[in-house]
This record gives structure tokens, sequence and C-alpha cells, in this order.
């Protein structure tokens, strides 16, 4: 079997860590079915190994659950309870890639994520932003990645429903957006 040629312009062989100070992890929830809520995590770590042959590279990546933030500390605290995230018992939130393969010009990346004490599979989006020196005499590395899970899927169960519609208080569907910027590691 011959191993597929994948052209990245720039494309460097290393180790990253995520920096949280350049990145961006959020969810999009539907709210009483006529907008939609943005909540940001702000305490969370990763690993980014891209590999000689990039298809065989690897992502894992920790996500405090308390972090939470959607601007509104009630909300931010109802969603951390055990009708959402339950963060006294499932504190973190992580994700571990399994494969990656060419989607066009962009990436699919599969992995398992386990929230709420529940692992599944997912698929991300993937874009790879670029590669390039950061002014430090170091080097830098960014992703855009998305996907969409079903919070039902991974138990979590809260189905308020809107006063003579029937309609849901929050959507089952979570749009997950990643802004990812890496720092390779010294050698």
């Amino acid at each position: 079997m011959s191993t597929p040629t994948v052209n990245i312009p720039g494309y460097v062989v290393g180790t990253w860590d995520i920096d949280p100070i350049h990145s961006d992890v959020s969810i999009t929830a539907r709210h009483l079915l006529v907008s939609k809520v943005r909540g940001h995590f702000g305490d969370y770590e990763g690993t980014i190994v891209t590999a000689e042959n990039p298809l065989e590279s690897k992502v894992t990546a920790t996500i405090q659950a308390t972090s939470i933030d959607t601007k509104q500390p009630q909300r931010d605290d109802h969603i951390r309870s055990a009708d959402f995230l339950d963060v006294e018992n499932y504190p973190t939130i992580s994700f571990v890639s399994t494969g990656l393969r060419a989607d066009g010009d962009d990436w699919e990346l599969d992995g398992d994520l386990t929230l709420h004490g529940v692992t599944k599979p997912v698929s991300l989006k993937l874009e790879v932003v670029g590669f390039g020196p950061d002014g430090n005499g170091g080097q830098r590395v960014g992703f855009s990645g998305k996907t969409s899970i079903s919070r039902k899927e991974f138990d979590i169960r809260f189905a308020a429903t809107i006063e003579g519609t029937g309609g849901a208080v929050v959507g089952d569907k979570l749009d997950v957006h990643l802004e990812v910027e890496g720092v390779l590691r010294a050698a």
C-alpha cells in the first residue's frame, strides 16, 4: 500500500502545545427557538503531533468543564449543574484523535469525544490555517475546526419546554467551534 502524498504549504513535523491565549473553544446552542447562545471554555490544554505523513498526525485535548462562560453567571451555573455538564461528577471534557483524512482542500479529524462520562466518535471539519514563525524565534501552527453533536447522545437530557408552544428551551444540537494555535516544542 502506498503512502498518500499530501501537500501542506509550510508544513512542519513536530509536537505542538495548544496556546490557550491565542485559541478559542466554544459551543453554540439554540435558545427558545429564536436565537443562539454561545459559550466559551477558558481552561483547556492539548497537544498536536504533526507526523512525517500528515495523515498520521494526532491530537489530544482536555477541557475543564467548569470553565464555561456564556457571559451570564446564572446561566453558567445552570450549565455546570447536573442538568447539563454536571461538573461535580464530570470535571473534564476530552478529545483523542483516531484518524485524519483529506476532504478536498480541508480535512476531517476523527476522534473520541468524552463528555458527561460518555465517549462517542465525532468528526471535525478541519481547516489548516497555516504554519509560520512567531516573531520570537519559534514556530506556530493554526487550525479552525467545527462539528455538531447531540447533547442527548452524551446523556445530557435537560428538556424544559416553552409554555404554550412546547418548543425546547435549549436545543439538542450543540455546534462546536475551534480556533486553535499551537506552539512548536523545542527539540
